[in-house]
């Protein structure tokens, strides 16, 4: 062997280490960062925003298991604002966790015993660190992808073009070929080595446009595939059922990622050699010849995917919720009552996540519950509590409240409409449609939760009670508990036989309106919407006519002309 021969060897050796030597030092420090993030964020609000787009995205998860199952519908999830509840408690480390949380809001669950087992992964992962860290140490193989969750990627790969490998075979020989020749002719190897560079580089730029998103897809079943190796190993008793399952779906599955150890690298499955292994694919087209290899095996592979994505899913979510209830101020495990008790909710100390130094209030409802009080004092916050903490009874088994007692329900809500200008309806057409499928899920029969808030307030006063008192009244089935929120008291002496009467009141002192948000029974007496205009600086004329016609009303039942 020539001196220039050696020369070259010693240089590639070098190169080989160095980069060696970056990426386990790279990995090895990004570990460090990830487990330091992990304790400073254990029992906090997870940071970071989510766009529109990307909520979209990791719902459709959701529609491939809704099939056949009760879902809380848009109206409802929009109503109660349950995508910021989502973010509150989405401190997932993985698309698959994200997805499955999610998911679980979504689909209530009507099976104690399934709710049983959720709360025995939760607390388990909630005192026992070691055993928490190491499993997101392996969730975190499997990553987040902005903008896509693992349920997009997997239905995209059905999609995914099928190709000969022929052509980028040969090109990855002659890319070989010029590496060799450095041991024969150095000079010669210089002029080859630009060459497959200039060509290789050209063909992987080109292809990579038309093909990236179906190599994403691959990468991230590879990833699942990584961490299922490391998971189905792990020797944790606890989550044993789990991992078993994980273990014996992924075993068939192998050696597709022994297949593509170039992909997983160069997609960054393993962290810290990305870069390394990116350069090495668009110099010997690896990814390209992987790709197409693999997909086919794929195709009649999938159900064990998304049985890998699903047991991820409830691991990962699982820590998620056990950190969640670090963060609540107060929490309880709900109590369901037998199927054959009346549909009810009783509560003690309910208040709102979203909400800083909420108000507690207590509550104890079957049948019906009407609710009057004037604008902000507390009547829609707490019917969002009442129907959001129902839901989370039902998805992570967790309750904002001291105590929760209640039936397994389907909740629905008629809360915060608007115009669909979109498709040319007004707000009444909007409101009326909305409550006719809460009148019809009722008429089935199962339990339910429905909370309206201002029945029919798109109408004119006579027909708005008129019709208001017939809806609210057909709502008083065995099979449901209604509450309903109006400023109509009329309503509350019409439906006195069928609803229970509670308020909120407000105080007007010094010229200023105070609230206490606390909840009381009977229907509301005070009357301050006049006062309220006094205390701004209306004309004081205007104030004691209107307070003046008010009361005659109340005497009269007749409003007199004005002239």
């Amino acid at each position: 062997m020539t001196p220039e021969n050696i020369v070259g060897v010693v240089f590639i050796g070098i190169l080989v280490l160095a980069f060696v030597g970056v990426a386990l030092k790279e990995r090895v420090q990004q570990k460090h960062v990830f487990l330091n993030k992990l304790r400073r964020e254990w029992g906090n609000a997870p940071s970071g925003e989510w766009t529109v787009e990307e909520l979209e995205s990791i719902s459709h998860y959701t529609r491939r298991r809704e099939k056949g199952r009760f879902k809380v519908d848009d109206i409802t999830w929009n109503d109660l604002d349950l995508d910021s509840v989502f973010l509150q408690m989405n401190s997932t480390v993985s698309s698959c966790g994200e997805d499955y949380l999610y998911s679980l809001m979504r689909l209530p669950e009507f099976d104690p015993e399934i709710l049983k087992e959720r709360d025995r992964l939760m607390e388990f992962f909630r005192s026992h660190k070691q055993e928490r860290e190491k499993v997101q140490l392996m969730l975190r193989l499997i990553g987040k992808r902005k903008g896509y969750s693992v349920s997009d990627y997997l239905e995209a790969m059905g999609t995914a073009p099928v190709r000969s490998v022929v052509r980028y075979v040969i090109q990855a020989v002659l890319a070989g070929a010029a590496i060799i020749l450095f041991f024969f002719s150095p000079l010669a190897a210089v002029a080859a080595l630009v060459l497959m560079l200039c060509v290789n580089g050209i063909t992987h730029y080109q292809e990579s446009q038309k093909i990236e998103p179906y190599l994403s897809c691959l990468s991230c079943i590879l990833r699942l595939l990584k961490a299922a190796e490391l998971m189905g190993n792990c020797k944790i008793p606890e989550i044993s059922r789990y991992s078993e399952k994980i273990r014996e779906a992924s075993g068939p599955l192998q050696k597709i990622r022994r297949k593509c150890v170039m992909l997983v690298s160069a997609k960054g499955a393993d962290l810290g050699a990305a870069a390394i292994f990116a350069y090495l694919n668009s110099y010997f087209l690896l990814d390209f010849i992987q790709f197409y290899r693999v997909a086919r095996l794929l195709e009649d592979q999938m159900g064990r995917v998304e049985t890998l994505l699903e047991q991820f899913g409830i691991l990962d979510a699982s820590i998620a919720v056990a950190s969640f209830r670090e963060y609540l101020p107060l929490w309880c495990r709900p109590e369901f009552v037998s199927p054959e008790e009346k549909v009810r909710i009783q509560a003690e100390d309910l208040y709102h996540p979203l909400i800083t130094e909420a108000v507690a209030n207590s509550i104890q409802a079957e049948g019906g519950i009407l609710l009057t009080g004037s604008n902000a004092s507390g009547k829609s916050t707490f019917l969002k509590t009442v129907a959001l903490n129902a839901i989370l009874a039902q998805s992570i088994y967790t309750c904002m409240a001291s105590s929760y007692q209640g039936t397994l329900v389907k909740t629905m809500t008629s809360m915060a409409l608007r115009d669909d200008l979109q498709g040319g309806e007004s707000y009444f057409i909007v409101e009326i449609k909305s409550l006719k499928r809460i009148l019809a899920e009722a008429e089935k029969g199962q339990p339910l939760l429905c909370i309206i808030d201002e029945v029919l307030r798109g109408t004119n006063t006579i027909e708005r009670i008129a019709a208001s008192s017939r809806i609210l009244a057909s709502l008083r089935k065995e099979n449901v508990l209604a509450f309903a929120a109006t400023h109509d008291v009329e309503l509350t002496y019409i439906l006195e036989k069928l609803y229970h009467n509670y308020h909120f009141e407000e105080e007007i002192r010094d010229n200023q309106i105070f609230f206490n948000y606390q909840l009381q029974r009977g229907r509301a007496a005070s009357r301050n919407a006049i006062s309220l205009l006094e205390i701004i600086g209306y004309d004081p004329k205007i104030v004691a006519e209107a307070r003046k016609a008010a009361e005659d009303f109340e005497q009269q039942g007749v409003w007199k002309p004005l002239c």
